[in-house]
C-alpha cells in the first residue's frame, strides 16, 4: 500500500502549539531523523524532562481527534503484523511498514495508535510491535518449549524441523510467518551463518574467535585439514561479515593445537575429537589399539587400524611398532612400550 507517511505526520502535527510540536518532531527524529530524550529537550528548553514529558503526552490528547482520518494506514499496519502472529521485531517492522527512510514516522505513528503495544527490550527479547498482548504470551510459551529441545538434541535444527515440532507440540499448526516472527524477536534462541537455529552460547549459532570458527569450518567439510586449509576456509566464508580481523596461518595452528576439540591426524592435519579421532603419536595409538583389542595382532592389522587414526605413512607406524614386545608367531601384544632391540 502507498501511503505518504511525511505527509500524514505533517498533517497530524500542523495545528499544535510550536513548542509541543517541535518536541513531539524532536522527540520521534521527524525531522532530523534523529530521535532526542526527554533529557536532552528539557536541556534545549531549560526545563525538565518531566515537563517534556507533560508536553508531549498533552500534544498526544490533541493529536487524538485526527487519528480517525488516517485509519486506513492503521489498519495496514494491523494487517502486516496480524500476518506475523501479532507480533513482530521492531527492527524488521518498522523497515517493512517504512523502509530505510520513513521509519521515524512509522514509529511515531504506530505510538498513536490505540490498537499496537509496544514491548521493549530485555534479557530475552529484542523490542517488539503487538496488536494483541496474548500473542506475546503464547511466543514465550513456544520459544520456551523449542528452547528445551534444542537443549536436548543439543544440535541446530533448521526452519522446517523446528516448524514440525511446534506443530507436533502444539497439536495444530503454526505458520511459517508466525514462527519466524517468533524467533526474531528471541535473543535466547538465534540462527548461525548457515540459516540454522540453536541457542544463543552454541559455536555453530555465534562462533568466538578462531577455534569456533575453525570448528564450524571442520562441521561443514566433514574431514581432516591442513589449517593452511582451514585458514582459507575462514577467510572466505561468511565469517568474514562477522567478523574483522584476517585469520593467519599461524594464529589458526596455534589454536588447534590448544582446543581439546581438534585432534592432530598428521602433519598440519587436523580432524575433530568427536568423530572418533584421540589424541596422541602414532605409538600412543598402536598401544591404544593393542589395550582395546586384548589380543596380538599382525603388523597389517595394526597398520589398519591406525592409519584409521593418522595419516602417516607406513613406514612411521613401522617404526613405533619397533616399542612393542612380538609373540613367538611374530605377532605384536599391549604391555613394554620399550624400544626392542635385537
Amino acid at each position: 500500500m502507498k501511503l505518504n507517511y511525511q505527509k500524514i505526520c505533517q498533517d497530524l502535527l500542523k495545528d499544535l502549539p510550536q513548542r509541543t510540536k517541535d518536541v513531539i518532531e524532536q522527540r520521534f527524529g521527524l525531522k532530523t531523523g534523529k530521535r532526542k530524550t526527554l533529557e536532552a529537550i528539557g536541556k534545549n528548553y531549560g526545563i525538565t524532562r518531566e515537563r517534556v514529558r507533560q508536553i508531549e503526552a498533552d500534544g498526544f490528547l490533541k493529536l487524538k481527534p485526527k487519528l480517525e482520518k488516517y485509519q486506513e494506514a492503521f489498519q495496514y499496519f494491523s494487517e502486516q503484523i496480524h500476518n506475523f502472529g501479532d507480533l513482530k521485531k521492531e527492527e524488521i517492522l518498522l523497515n517493512l511498514l517504512g523502509s530505510q527512510r520513513f521509519q521515524n514516522q512509522t514509529f511515531f505513528l504506530l505510538t498513536l495508535g490505540e490498537r499496537f503495544e509496544r514491548f521493549s527490550e530485555n534479557k530475552d527479547f529484542y523490542s517488539l510491535w503487538t496488536i494483541n498482548s496474548d500473542s506475546l504470551t503464547f511466543a514465550k510459551s513456544v520459544l520456551d518449549s523449542l528452547y528445551d529441545k534444542l537443549t536436548e538434541i543439543n544440535q541446530p535444527q533448521n526452519f522446517e524441523e523446528i516448524l514440525k515440532k511446534i506443530d507436533s507440540d502444539l497439536g495444530k499448526s503454526l505458520t511459517p510467518q508466525a514462527l519466524q516472527s517468533f524467533l526474531e524477536v528471541s535473543k535466547k534462541i538465534q540462527s548461525g551463518i548457515d540459516g540454522q537455529f540453536g541457542l544463543k552460547d552454541w559455536p555453530e549459532i555465534n562462533p568466538r574467535g578462531v577455534k569456533d570458527r575453525a570448528y564450524l569450518i571442520f562441521k561443514k567439510e566433514k574431514k581432516p585439514l591442513h589449517f593452511t586449509e582451514v585458514t582459507q576456509l575462514i577467510n572466505n566464508s561468511k565469517f568474514r561479515k562477522i567478523s574483522r580481523p584476517v585469520a593467519l596461518p599461524q594464529t589458526v595452528h596455534n589454536e588447534l593445537i590448544k582446543d581439546p576439540r581438534f585432534v592432530l591426524v598428521g602433519r598440519g592435519l587436523y580432524a575433530l575429537k568427536e568423530w572418533g579421532y584421540v589424541p596422541g603419536v602414532v605409538k600412543d595409538i598402536v598401544s591404544m589399539i593393542l589395550k582395546e583389542e586384548k589380543r596380538p595382532l599382525t603388523k597389517e592389522e595394526i597398520i589398519e587400524r591406525v592409519l584409521k587414526q593418522r595419516v602417516v605413512k607406513v613406514n612411521t607406524i613401522l617404526i613405533n611398532l619397533n616399542y612393542f614386545p612380538r609373540t613367538p608367531d611374530g605377532k605384536y601384544k599391549y604391555g613394554g612400550e620399550k624400544p626392542i632391540l635385537g
